[in-house]
């Protein structure tokens, strides 16, 4: 497999696929799931001619079932480790609700010069969690909920989860997809309890305010309203606002998961802002 070891000690699995010389997308996936959930994308793309990069989360998936550094501040640090080995400063960076945030703040930490676009998808920022500041949250009791879940029993947790709200299979006249359903179980599963427990405080309580209003190459915020998971107005809405070049598209009626739900639009986006400009 093939890995790149972080500062310190971390294993991180990547995906490298297509021609070097060839514009690069990074992907990065949402909790508690791996690089797999980007095979509609990856696929797509690596068949148009593009590079495309996407690695496992620490503790998730293929990488190292590391017990601590489970904050966006590792995931960015990785997500550095990933860029230099494979030299690919530049690329544009797509992230997928957790993802997004990760995507967020490597930017903030490591500089926009490296990044030349991001596109962040269904994703948590600015700020998940109900506070003073953020009305619009979601209560922190829904996020310890998911937590006391996952220590329960995860297993039964992550069916349910694609099973109703994330693809919005519980809405009514939906068609699920059991082979949706189990590649998002299969996915959580190869991952450490621990990091997913752990990662539930750093994507819901993690900040990401100033890191967006930092940044001024163009962003592209895909969101659907009828997002059960990460609320469209709180989040999506919001951080096309806050960046300084942000362009929001809505998809109608769409759930959290469109990667998936609605992957030949999100290919069909994704496309028509990598080649603007």
């Amino acid at each position: 497999m093939a890995t790149v070891t972080t500062k310190d000690g971390v294993e991180i699995f990547y995906k490298d696929w297509g021609p070097r010389d060839a514009k690069v997308i990074h992907f990065h996936h949402g909790w508690p799931l791996s690089s797999d959930d980007w095979d509609a994308q990856m696929m797509f793309f690596v068949n148009k001619g593009f590079r495309v990069v996407a690695h496992d989360r620490r503790g998730h998936g293929r990488s190292s079932q590391v017990w601590d550094g489970h904050d966006m501040d590792h995931y960015a640090d990785d997500v550095a480790a990933v860029v230099e080995k494979l030299g690919t400063q530049g690329a544009m960076h797509v992230g997928h609700s957790t993802g997004g945030g990760q995507v967020v703040r490597y930017i903030a930490r490591h500089g926009e010069d490296k990044v030349s676009k991001a596109v962040l998808i269904s994703a948590v920022p600015p700020l998940m969690v109900k506070t003073a500041s953020n009305p619009g949250g979601t209560p922190k009791e829904v996020f310890d909920n998911f937590q006391a879940q996952v220590a329960a029993n995860r297993a039964q947790f992550y069916y349910d989860v694609p099973a109703g709200p994330f693809y919005g299979y519980n809405r009514p006249g939906a068609k699920a997809s059991e082979g949706v359903i189990w590649n998002w179980w299969r996915q959580g599963m190869m991952g450490s309890a621990k990091a997913h427990y752990d990662g539930i405080v750093a994507f819901s309580q993690t900040d990401f305010t100033e890191d967006l209003k930092g940044i001024t190459i163009p962003v592209l915020v895909i969101h659907g309203d009828d997002d059960q998971v990460v609320p469209y107005e709180d989040s999506g809405v919001l951080s096309a606002k806050l960046v300084k070049n942000g362009k929001l598209l809505t998809y109608k009626g769409a759930p959290h998961g469109i990667p998936t739900t609605h992957a030949d639009q999100v290919n069909a986006d994704l496309l028509a802002f990598l080649q603007q400009g």
